[in-house]
């Protein structure tokens, strides 16, 4: 009996020991797949209405669509961006609806508010080609992460805006976005109207 008691008393204290040894294994958690782009490089693209801009080698023009005399659709493919670059033309019909046409895109940007962690903008003002309008970065976990608008004040209005076919989390398209805003940013301070 007292052989059987110490046999069990040495088990426990084996089992004891061996359980107080290194921490069990806990899972890494998920990550994301590093995206190489190339260098940026940029052609001049004129568009079928009334202006023309730099836009970079990766994007290609898909459809353009006149809906009314004074209104068209552009898009662009983003390439490996996996995204889509939605450019709407207005012709302006009078200079008293400026105002409205400019809050127009001011409300669709406040759209994404609700998700929006932080709103960026830029003020785009080039006197020399009358192009004057704002670049909006939006910050979190929204469907569009760039709008912009852009106009010569008298006759033409443009508004961009950038749908990702994806789902929206800005952690992982970080670095997708960084890229996009550098060949955005290129594209409104090269504009100009014909």
């Amino acid at each position: 009996m007292k052989i059987k008691l110490i046999l069990l008393v040495c088990l426990a204290g084996v089992l004891l020991f061996s359980s107080c040894g290194e921490p069990n294994a806990v899972p890494k958690p998920s990550t994301f797949l590093r995206t190489e782009f190339p260098a940026h490089a940029y052609r001049t693209y004129t568009s079928p209405n009334h202006f023309q801009f730099k836009l970079a080698n990766l994007f290609m023009p898909k459809t353009f669509e006149q809906t009314q005399s004074n209104y068209s659709v552009q898009e662009i493919d983003l390439g490996p961006l996996n995204g889509t670059l939605f450019l709407y033309y207005l012709a302006i019909p009078t200079k008293d609806s400026l105002p409205e046409i400019i809050n127009f895109a001011n409300d669709k940007v406040d759209e994404h508010k609700i998700m929006a962690d932080k709103i960026d903008f830029e003020q785009i003002i080039d006197k020399e080609k009358r192009v004057f309008g704002t670049f909006f970065e939006l910050k979190g976990n929204v469907a569009t992460n760039f709008q912009f608008y852009l106009t010569d004040s008298t006759q033409h209005f443009l508004r961009g805006e950038v749908l990702l076919n994806c789902r929206p989390n800005y952690d992982s398209l970080r670095p997708a976005l960084q890229y996009l805003k550098a060949d955005l940013q290129e594209l409104v301070h090269s504009f100009k109207w014909n």
